[in-house]
């Protein structure tokens, strides 16, 4: 964690301070008016921050932080609400995520209204009939989040279900732990699995009693059918799932995001829609390991190149829990659907993979996120970090394990001894607790699942993420679920499981910016550091823990600048390309709105602070 600052935070730089502060000085902004959580243990609460060229350069009591406020400064009156860090994602997949945005929403409640196969594919048809220009133009329908725990039937819906919807378009619908989907005959037909079809290595293509696909596919059989389907979308596809994804994040408080097991062209989609400055948020990408290494090697940096970079490489050893398709060191307790007597999920890659690409990124210092849910595949990866350790030495490369789902308590201590980060899923709890502790691992082990207690008993640090579009990057959601572990029914599972609200808070903030390499520029409200900032409804450390899933995001802000703001949803716009502020009408228009009283919003067609506002009106010179 960064050095903290004692007493009052000011940046003093070469001008000392006197009564009012040097023109060179005065503040953009300055917030004040509410809690302010600061995420720094030597500091951990300031009355007002201040904001210039998108740094902080105040934090502590009003009356010295005021001293930065000139003519121009904008005071924003927090009006009793909260001030946090921006968020780190720990994990998640940003240009999957515009999928979700752009895709028919299969989830059920209370994400979304799938509760049955017959409402899968009524979901279906009213999207398609709303969307028939997307339709047309892409020859593809794509439903994201419908998942067999949770519908009726409890299984997952087949070609057969599917073309009761369409026959003649292919439709491609995606199970909410993104390991998982359903085709139909024409999307198969495209693909070109038959009954001749292999399984692939880490992968099973379900079938019909004819040996024909039945139309769900797990692992690689259906990441290998994704290729030829959302090919069809197009670079401009991608793009638009880019830019979807980066602004859903930003709603929710994501001042930084992570493209987990991102391919290359994912990349070139997000610094093409950055270049055009609609990216909002900062990006850190991790290529799949096992396809990229090229493009890992040329590409991996520390710095942003705009608002994106590759931060290293991602590993995939096994796959779902709620799918048992993860890999157990013990069979599973009751799985739903055909499965051998002792079945205990199954590998995606083999041993030898696994070791090869970790000591692969060792040898070269370059950082790696490692997805293991069930215990088999935490030892897989135990294994091989400790061979690459005792071979190339403990490179502080910062290696992360990804989700953990069923970690047993001695894994745990591996992590710390070999320094493994744990990006943890406590957000399980909520979605899927209830069907671990009746079908996945049983109502005993169940309580240990994505064990937080368990890592703060040893004083490790920890983060906690959402895996959008695995579940909606929903902070607050993901703060609930880490403190509560309160599944759907209302059970808590894991009691000693839970962390305290500041502890849920670091695993958002702080701890995540140390997992990414960024702990100096991000995750703590200190001087010097980059002004990503989040305003809350409430005060998290101050409310009932069982209601903050209830809390509000009302505005993010990156670089100082507002980026999302629920009062008007209102989205960052790029100031390079703008052909309006070269208008002298413009500044006419900005001083009407802002006499008489409009919000930030209404000032131009762009977001503009009032600040910002100011400094166009000097620049314009033109009377009023």
């Amino acid at each position: 964690m960064a050095a903290g600052f004692t007493g009052t935070a000011l940046v003093i730089g070469a001008v000392a301070w006197g009564t009012h502060a040097a023109a060179q000085d005065v503040a953009d902004t300055i917030y004040s008016g509410g809690p302010i959580l600061t995420i720094n243990d030597d500091q951990p609460s300031v009355e007002a921050v201040a904001v210039r060229d998108g740094m902080i350069v105040a934090a502590g009591p009003m009356d010295e932080v005021s001293s930065l406020a000139g003519d121009a400064t904008d005071m924003v009156d927090l009006a009793g609400r909260t001030m946090v860090p921006g968020f780190v994602d720990s994990h998640g997949h940003v240009v999957l995520g515009g999928i979700q945005a752009l895709s028919a929403n299969l989830l059920a409640p209370p994400d979304g209204e799938a509760t049955d196969i017959e409402g899968v594919q009524q979901t279906l048809r009213d999207w398609i009939a709303e969307n028939q220009e997307a339709v047309e133009n892409t020859q593809l329908v794509i439903g994201f989040g419908y998942d067999p725990a949770q519908l009726a039937e409890l299984r997952h819906p087949t070609r057969a279900d599917l073309d009761a919807v369409s026959t003649e378009v292919p439709i491609l619908i995606v199970h909410q732990s993104g390991h998982f989907g359903a085709l139909n005959s024409k999307a198969l037909e495209i693909v070109g699995y038959t009954a001749e079809t292999e399984n692939p290595a880490g992968g099973v293509i379900r079938r019909r009693d004819d040996g024909e696909p039945d139309g769900v596919l797990e692992e690689y059989a259906f990441f290998g059918a994704l290729v030829p389907l959302l090919g069809r979308l197009g670079s401009d596809g991608f793009e638009q799932f880019a830019k979807a994804g980066a602004e859903m994040w930003a709603r929710f408080g994501y001042t930084t995001g992570q493209e987990g097991r991102s391919s290359a062209g994912n990349v070139d989609a997000l610094r093409a829609v950055d270049a055009r400055g609609e990216l909002p948020i900062d990006v850190v990408a991790f290529p799949d390991a096992l396809e990229n290494r090229d493009f890992i090697e040329a590409n991996v940096s520390g710095d942003y190149e705009g608002n994106v970079r590759v931060g290293g490489c991602k590993l995939t050893i096994d796959g779902s829990p709620q799918g048992f398709t993860a890999l157990r060191d013990r069979p599973y307790y009751d799985p739903v659907g055909d499965y051998p007597p002792g079945y205990r999920g199954y590998a995606a890659i083999t041993e030898q993979q696994t070791n090869d690409t970790v000591d692969w990124c060792y040898e070269r210092g370059i950082q790696i996120l490692t997805h293991a849910n069930g215990e088999g595949a935490s030892d897989m990866l135990i294994a091989a970090v400790r061979a690459a350790e005792e071979k190339h030495g403990s490179a502080d490369n910062r290696p992360v394990l990804i989700h953990g789902q069923f970690l047993r308590e001695d894994q745990v201590d591996s992590l710390k001894e070999l320094g493994i980060f744990p990006s943890l899923f406590p957000m399980h709890t909520f979605y899927w607790g209830d069907w671990h502790r009746d079908h996945t691992v049983g109502p005993v082990n169940a309580d240990n699942i994505s064990p937080t207690g368990w890592v703060r008993q040893r004083d490790m640090i920890f983060g906690s993420h959402h895996d959008a579009p695995v579940a909606f990057p929903n902070s607050m959601r993901v703060l609930s679920a880490t403190v509560t572990r309160r599944t759907r029914s209302g059970d808590i599972l894991g009691p000693a499981q839970r962390v305290s609200v500041m502890d849920a808070l670091k695993a958002l903030t702080i701890w995540p910016a140390w997992q990414h390499f960024e702990e100096d520029s991000k995750g703590s409200i200190e001087v010097g550091k980059i002004a990503d900032l989040v305003i809350l409804s409430d005060d998290p450390t101050a409310v009932d823990p069982e209601t903050l899933a209830d809390i509000e995001i009302e505005m993010t802000i990156k670089d100082g600048e507002v980026i999302y703001d629920a009062a008007g949803d209102v989205k960052k716009t790029d100031l390079r390309d703008q052909p309006l502020l070269n208008d002298p009408y413009t500044a006419h228009r900005i001083l009407h709105a802002m006499n008489q009283g409009l919000g930030v919003e209404r000032r131009i067609g762009c977001m503009l602070s009032e600040a910002q506002c100011r400094r166009l009106l000097g620049a314009f010179a033109q009377p009023m």
